[in-house]
């Protein structure tokens, strides 16, 4: 059976990446070099985890669009926060024990809520990170916040450790959670047996990390 790639990344990377997109859609991330056979093969390889993952989006509950409106409510470290539209205002998205919005920045109101959540994600998740690497001997290269919609985080060969905006709205046991699992890759590459133990060294508790992760990731979003 043949599967569509619907986008082919090419980079300095070492091995083949498959990303299934929220909407089934299947994202390739391939080295500079591997033939378009190899990628194929790679792909039939892997065609239960990829039948098997697009079954289980099907399940994910549909999460209404937002509409930026008086009293809608939204996640921060796992606290629900509610918002409320107000006079203009700089800048025009504050928070204060919950959310204000300026009326004239309600059209454009995820933009706004992006902004916030990237900047407060970098803050506080890189503070994590160095707290981390300064207490378990990790040397992460740098911290960068991204907007992956399927990957909680990654672990670049060279080093840099990539997270998604979006953990920022987990609660922060959570976001740890993957902040050692991303450390833990800088020792360990793949996810093999002695991975998952260099992570329970640090946190005993990761499979129910792992637990809230899989039933509450789709709320952690606009």
């Amino acid at each position: 059976m043949q599967i569509e790639i619907n986008k082919l990344s090419r980079s300095k990377r070492r091995t083949i990446a498959l990303i299934i997109e929220h909407d089934g859609s299947l994202t390739v991330r391939a080295p500079m070099r591997a033939s378009k056979i190899l990628i194929e093969q790679f792909i039939q390889q892997k065609m239960d985890w990829i039948n098997s993952t697009r079954e289980k989006l099907k399940r994910i509950p549909h999460v209404p669009a937002r509409k930026y409106t008086d009293g809608e409510t939204f996640l921060f470290l796992g606290t629900s926060f509610g918002l409320k539209l107000v006079r203009p205002q700089r800048p025009s998205l504050q928070f204060d024990s919950g959310f204000t919005l300026s009326h004239s920045a309600q059209m454009n109101g995820e933009q706004f809520f992006t902004r916030w959540y990237k900047e407060h994600a970098y803050d506080i998740i890189s503070e994590r990170v160095r707290e981390y690497a300064r207490r378990y001997g990790f040397a992460p290269k740098q911290v960068k916040i991204t907007s992956a919609k399927t990957r909680w985080g990654s672990c670049s060969p060279n080093g840099t450790l990539n997270f998604t905006w979006r953990l920022v709205m987990a609660p922060l046991d959570v976001i740890d959670y993957v902040v050692i699992h991303e450390l833990a890759h800088l020792r360990v590459k793949n996810h093999s047996s002695k991975f998952w133990k260099e992570v329970e060294l640090i946190d005993l508790g990761y499979k129910e990390k792992r637990k809230w992760l899989r039933e509450n990731g789709q709320k952690l979003n606009l």
